[in-house]
């Protein structure tokens, strides 16, 4: 009854032991931006659906596989090739859409549990909720970086968790990636100033769509000077990072380290 998506892009390393975690579905589609590397060999070891597409955007590229993929089922699991699905999920997940027939429901918010030295960072993971299954033609995204999924419909909260390891291709990988990511974020605040964009604080701190909630409180907290210092501190005695030990403390200075980032470049564009 679910359909699986995965986006790639050069994922050569994670892909097999993502498609191993996925053995239970028999509609698996992988949507590769023409990566340069084996993914698309160790995909077709694998025997699943793959489809090519020149990458012109993270929320264009999500849009474009979820309206131009001919998925066999109705519900439409969205997976990242460095997060697992557990053996049993997929059960408990085709109890909920059975139950969720004939309602308004159109997308579910599962539990992800991140991983760094095989610690579960349970206190510095700064949100376990993600949507990740859809109703085919209920869900569109918006934001080009971290990007927003907006569903048509009723979403459902699930206490149910998969796995994610965003730091399996090492650290290197993951401060290549934010410094990338650093750069679209600071665009993306010289953007929004431009065109007076307005944050509620009243849908930061009340708004019942979550991914809504989030956005405005992404979009306040960047007013705020002394980010990189007030997001350690946060993470640290707030959420409590150090109580996930070395791994925690690790984590809750990288992500500081990433907000400073983008302070910097925010105020190099200023300049410029």
């Amino acid at each position: 009854m679910i359909s699986v998506l995965i986006l790639t892009k050069n994922e050569e390393h994670d892909l097999p032991s993502c498609l191993n975690s996925l053995s239970w579905c028999d509609d698996v589609h992988v949507f590769d931006s023409f990566s340069t590397d084996n993914t698309i060999s160790v995909a077709e070891k694998y025997k699943v659906n793959i489809h090519q597409r020149v990458f012109d955007g993270y929320s264009s590229q999500r849009n474009a596989a979820l309206t131009t993929i001919e998925f066999k089922y109705d519900w439409i699991f969205i997976v990242d090739a460095d997060e697992r699905i557990p053996e049993s999920l997929p059960l408990l997940l085709n109890e909920e859409i059975k139950a969720a027939e004939n309602t308004n429901i159109a997308g579910f918010r599962i539990m992800r549990k991140d991983f760094l030295f095989d610690t579960w960072l349970k206190h510095a993971q700064i949100t376990p909720w993600y949507i990740r299954l859809v109703k085919r033609g209920k869900a569109r995204y918006h934001r080009e970086i971290n990007e927003v999924i907006e569903v048509d419909g009723i979403v459902k909260d699930i206490p149910l968790y998969f796995y994610h390891y965003p730091f399996s291709k090492g650290f290197t990988h993951w401060l290549h990636k934010h410094n990338v990511y650093s750069t679209m974020e600071a665009q993306r605040w010289i953007d929004e100033h431009k065109g007076n964009m307005h944050f509620s604080f009243f849908k930061a701190l009340f708004s019942k769509d979550f991914s809504e909630k989030r956005y405005h409180q992404k979009g306040i907290f960047y007013k705020i000077p002394g980010r990189p210092l007030i997001k350690w501190l946060y993470m640290m005695f707030v959420r409590g990072s150090f109580l996930d030990g070395k791994a925690g403390v690790i984590y809750a200075t990288l992500q500081s380290i990433y907000e400073y980032f983008i302070v910097i470049k925010t105020k190099e564009l200023i300049k410029k």
